[in-house]
């Protein structure tokens, strides 16, 4: 008996909505207004000590990490069209890799390109071949470098201990030195770089190193000296 064809596109919506379903369980997305609610109500509580903050605050620890292209395949439910874009030279990446990176800032290539691993995006809509990522402090290194608003409390070059079960738990780490900056963070935010994973899982997952599924946490840091 002749089996029917299956049209590609519907076998990849199958394929996409298969791996949903298999994710392990995730954290909602960050309820932002009630988090920067009580940012604000925790440093104040510091700031009023007689001592004021004295290198204490109050903050929220968020994750960001460098994907890697091995993840991106139309059997995890990716868009794993090969696209080209401005950079690239004539080479082809999964679409839905280019826009991990673009959110990200660097991805993990599967073949080098003269001698690079990397790519990295650019302002602009460009990419370029790239070395491992880095920050205004250097070669970011995972479960220690970390990103913050550059006008903030949390400034570039300050070194910081954290206080939190949970991020301890999924880090190993209570030490963090911020490198990095981010233009869509927030004040008393700090992102803390968990290394190169592949992904969690296609469209907002993609933000989520596939080892992990957390989302925040709240930490007391203090300065360390």
């Amino acid at each position: 008996m002749r089996r029917r064809r299956i049209a590609p596109w519907l076998h990849r919506f199958g394929v996409a909505i298969i791996a949903l379903s298999i994710l392990p369980a995730a954290h909602a997305d960050i309820p932002w207004p009630e988090v920067v609610k009580r940012l604000a109500s925790e440093n104040e509580k510091l700031a009023r000590r007689p001592e004021g903050h004295a290198g204490e605050f109050f903050i929220v620890c968020t994750l960001y990490y460098t994907p890697k292209e091995s993840g991106f395949t139309f059997e995890r439910g990716f868009d794993a069209t090969r696209v080209t874009k401005p950079g690239l030279r004539g080479r082809t990446y999964p679409r839905d890799f280019l826009r991990a990176v673009k959110k990200e800032g660097y991805g993990r290539i599967a073949s080098p390109v003269n001698g690079r691993n990397y790519i990295r995006y650019n302002d602009g809509g460009s990419y370029s071949f790239a070395g491992p990522p880095s920050g205004g402090g250097g070669t970011l290194i995972p479960r220690l470098s970390a990103a913050a608003k550059i006008s903030g409390v949390l400034r570039r070059g300050l070194v910081l201990q954290t206080t939190s079960a949970e991020l301890e738990r999924v880090f190993g780490s209570t030490r963090w030195k911020i490198v990095d900056t981010g233009g869509g963070l927030r004040r008393w935010q700090m992102d803390c770089y968990y290394g190169e994973d592949e992904p969690l899982g296609p469209g907002k997952f993609m933000g989520r190193p596939r080892g992990t599924t957390f989302e925040y946490a709240y930490a007391t840091a203090r300065v360390s000296r």
